[in-house]
């Protein structure tokens, strides 16, 4: 059976022999199916979450486990790479609220057949995502590129961002640009009008026991002019090139679709190589359709929930609603866009009966051509106290995905943004 694992004071891991490893959905606990785990990837981390209480099952019964041989344990949690989904969270129960735990996507962990496990599903390889291509030896290089790029093009603020974003965040994106590979980020907007629980780059309330940011939001609005001088050469040499705007270290993009649409406008004006994307919270359908008119290719459209209660409680959204959302969706595939649903994926919420109806039923309408099944970085306890959780029983994520597969044959389920142009 797979077994419970726990770290002690100094961080280090062990299994406990008689303890079956337990996993979180949303509030309940359960099993860890042996069928969910895969041995920890390349790229995945493993942490501590030291105010929290352990959770196993010993004999068929839940046991809560805070010392043993008298010495305090801890449980542990998995982080697994782009491209996993995780099938459930950590199983453990909070000491206190606070501090909430940082932005990461925690996952069930346990010892099988001799190795570390993870609870996830592997939904997208993509070799652009090798931890290896992030390496402290390619780091050194992308030093260098970075020194020799900021020299040459001294005037451009958008590049000094994305400077801090390869080299302070380890962002795979923000080192893209200057690898000259693959999809190039463009963050534009300082605003947003979501205030979204697990926002990466907003969040008020660090000082007083709440998470802190992951990054710095961007705090400027760059010209049509910095985003087209980075956008141009990106698109006409790098392989399977996409330039996308809604980046982590930005607010909604849809809030400059003036400075987009010129922008747009500009590099389709230079070349008509690569795919031009926006990730978005989709709030105004009537911009969507404007940029798709001035060359815009594909839209991604992020949703913790098809469901508005859930929904809002999630995003908070200011002046818009969900319906706005939903009309977006409509109107980018009537625009001709590539459509993406960005689904933040949460265990026992995301798959509970309830939801799944609601995501069927969205997905039934015809207007979406990929469902992104990416983890939701948040402290688990913390999603579940603020979010109502959804009526009906725990489908499974894996379950879930499989249905999806079934139902929506036509339907991409991935992880990443893919070009949708050939180049």
């Amino acid at each position: 059976m797979p077994r419970f694992l726990y770290a002690d004071t100094a961080g280090r891991i062990y299994d406990l022999p008689g303890h079956r490893a337990l996993g979180l959905a949303g509030g309940d606990f359960m099993p860890v199916p042996e069928r969910d785990l895969v041995p920890l990837p390349r790229g995945s981390e493993v942490f501590v979450i030291r105010k929290g209480v352990a959770v196993a099952q010993r004999g068929g019964a839940l046991a809560y486990i805070e010392r043993l041989s008298g010495r305090r344990i801890f449980p542990v949690a998995g982080f697994l790479p782009a491209g996993y989904t995780r099938t459930l969270l950590p199983a453990y129960v909070e000491r206190s609220e606070k501090p909430l735990l940082p932005l990461w996507s925690y996952t069930a962990l346990a010892w099988h057949k001799r190795k570390i496990c993870g609870a996830a599903k592997l939904v997208a390889r993509n070799p652009k995502a090798d931890p290896e291509l992030h390496s402290p030896e390619q780091d050194k290089r992308l030093a260098e590129l970075v020194r020799e790029r900021l020299k040459r093009e001294t005037g451009n603020r958008l590049l000094r961002q994305l400077a801090r974003c390869a080299l302070e965040y380890h962002c795979f994106a923000g080192k893209n640009a200057f690898y000259r590979r693959w999809e190039l980020p463009l963050p534009t907007s300082p605003a947003c009008n979501s205030r979204c629980l697990g926002c990466l780059s907003w969040q008020p309330a660090a000082a007083a026991g709440g998470c802190c940011a992951s990054q710095q939001r961007l705090d400027f609005v760059p010209t049509p002019r910095e985003i087209a001088d980075l956008a141009v050469p990106h698109l006409k040499t790098a392989d399977a090139g996409i330039a996308s705007f809604g980046q982590g270290c930005e607010g909604e993009p849809l809030l400059q679709a003036a400075t987009i649409e010129r922008a747009i406008k500009l590099v389709r004006s230079k070349t008509d190589r690569g795919t031009i994307n926006l990730n978005t919270n989709g709030y105004d359908p009537r911009r969507i359709r404007e940029l798709a008119r001035a060359g815009l290719d594909s839209v991604r459209i992020s949703l913790n929930s098809s469901l508005k209660k859930q929904y809002d409680a999630y995003y908070r959204p200011v002046n818009y609603s969900f319906a706005d959302v939903k009309r977006s969706i409509r109107t980018a595939r009537a625009a001709g866009l590539f459509v993406s649903v960005n689904l933040l994926v949460f265990p026992g919420y995301t798959d509970r009966e309830q939801e799944v109806t609601g995501l069927l039923r969205l997905l039934r309408q015809g207007n979406v051509d990929m469902v992104q099944m990416r983890n939701l970085s948040i402290d688990p306890w913390w999603y579940i106290r603020e979010i109502p959780r959804p009526k009906g029983e725990a489908l499974g994520i894996a379950q879930l995905i499989a249905l999806l597969k079934r139902e929506f044959p036509k339907v991409r389920i991935d992880y990443f943004n893919i070009p949708v142009k050939k180049t």
